[in-house]
């Protein structure tokens, strides 16, 4: 039985930006159900897969879209649906640089006929963007805002969490005397839980290395990781005594993992990786550690009754990075019960650059930073008025704090590449290497 009965993508205003329907055993009337299920779910947000009037309906979320695929067939797999979603979402960024409302609109001819080669009858088919090339000639177009900006930056480089944004892998095609470029991105995602007095209970990091390369040729590529670099399980000596030359363990790895493209017979003797690289942006290598390591903020909560039916939230935020590096996107949440009848904030006086305000509907409270330098400390008192007829627990009902953020240039690892080399023999071939780290938030918990 074919898995997929329906694919769409909508806008965070529910407007169907692109449909296709395979089987039509589900009805038009999808995208709707969809929209208002996930706006109006109940707990807040909707989990990437639920049941409702006999359709199954798994979605993710990117560069603002809804991407969502159907099935009724019970049998289908919740796990190949949303993997399904990724590779649609990979290969649209890979021909377009990127994927947002204004891309697909602009490309949806394009983007109709990497469905058409994604999916057949339902059923998946190739999703590698190496191969995708030989069929899909359709070049991409930059909508007018991007393309404006593509040309004022000129090197085409993404101000976020990835690698660039406004460049396709069509680009060598349509502009062979283009210049080489090769990107790699080093992302870490920390989830940590922290006690009300900021003590970790709690902590793992989960990374990856990542590429896109635009070399003319596809010439074989050498990345080189520390030396002192240790992975469980591939080193006998496990974390005990430091790896390559002085300096101790330094970094070390509970496990990882590698694309099957990665060459690695130097890997246990020098820490290096040979590759020859696919088309468009793939990951070279996973990895997890639960050593320990410094978080990037210290988050300390306190709660006090201050009178009947008036608490008083206290939350420090210390950003405990180097001064060079600067946070972007930092965003604070904290729920509080139903009951809530208003809340008073003070921020203190070195407030500049910061906003906060209460949800009624959403019941949290929301602090958000334009940026925050390493090495900052600031604090909110939020006076909370409560509703005297409702009976609520403070320990149960306000909390846990929630942090989101990114700090670009900034790894909490210690994974570095020591170099990346391009191995193509030719005289003057000096190609552009950028090498980039992002430290972002994946679950960052503290206890009230």
């Amino acid at each position: 039985m074919p898995f997929l009965s329906q694919f769409f993508a909508l806008s965070f205003r529910g407007d169907v930006i692109a449909i296709r329907d395979y089987l039509a055993d589900v009805g038009p009337e999808a995208p709707e159900i969809f929209f208002r299920r996930v706006k109006f779910w109940e707990g807040g947000e909707a989990p990437p897969v639920f049941k409702a009037g006999g359709v199954h309906y798994a979605h993710i979320v990117k560069g603002g879209l809804f991407l969502v695929a159907t099935a009724r067939d019970a049998g289908a797999s919740p796990a190949l649906m949303v993997e399904f979603l990724l590779r649609i979402a990979k290969c649209m960024k890979d021909y377009c640089g990127r994927l947002n409302e204004d891309v697909l609109r602009t490309n949806f001819v394009l983007f109709y006929e990497l469905l058409d080669e994604l999916v057949d009858f339902g059923y998946p088919q190739n999703s590698s963007t190496e191969q995708l090339k030989r069929y899909v000639l359709t070049e991409p177009t930059l909508p007018p805002r991007m393309a404006k900006r593509a040309v004022m930056s000129g090197a085409g480089m993404a101000d976020g969490l990835s690698v660039p944004r406004v460049k396709s892998v069509m680009d060598i095609r349509r502009d062979p005397k283009g210049r080489d470029e090769v990107f790699v991105d080093i992302v870490e995602s920390i989830s940590i839980t922290f006690s009300a007095a900021g003590a970790v209970t709690a902590s793992q990091v989960n990374g990856c290395i990542q590429m896109r390369s635009f070399l003319k040729g596809n010439p074989d590529i050498r990345i080189a990781l520390n030396e002192n670099l240790q992975v469980a399980g591939r080193d006998q000596s496990g974390y005990g005594g430091g790896y390559g030359g002085a300096g101790g363990v330094g970094v070390a790895l509970d496990d990882c993992n590698f694309s099957e493209v990665v060459r690695l017979e130097a890997f246990d003797s020098d820490r290096t990786m040979a590759m020859t690289p696919l088309d468009g942006e793939f990951v070279v290598m996973n990895y997890r550690t639960t050593r320990d390591y410094a978080p990037p903020f210290r988050v300390t909560t306190g709660i006090e009754e201050i009178g009947p039916n008036k608490v008083e939230l206290l939350v420090k935020v210390r950003a405990d990075f180097p001064p060079k590096n600067s946070s972007s996107g930092f965003v604070l949440l904290c729920p509080v019960p139903k009951s809530v009848l208003g809340v008073h904030f003070d921020l203190g006086k070195k407030a500049q650059g910061q906003s906060v305000d209460h949800s009624p509907s959403q019941h949290h409270i929301r602090w958000v930073f334009q940026k925050i330098k390493g090495g900052e400390q600031h604090t909110l008192a939020a006076r909370i008025s409560l509703d005297p007829k409702a009976s609520i627990s403070l320990k149960r009902d306000i909390g846990p704090v929630n942090l989101q953020f990114s700090i670009p240039s900034y790894n909490v690892s210690g994974l570095q590449v020591r170099f990346l080399q391009i191995l193509k023999d030719e005289k003057g071939y000096n190609p552009y290497r950028w090498v980039r780290y992002i430290t972002q938030s994946d679950s960052y918990v503290c206890r009230v």
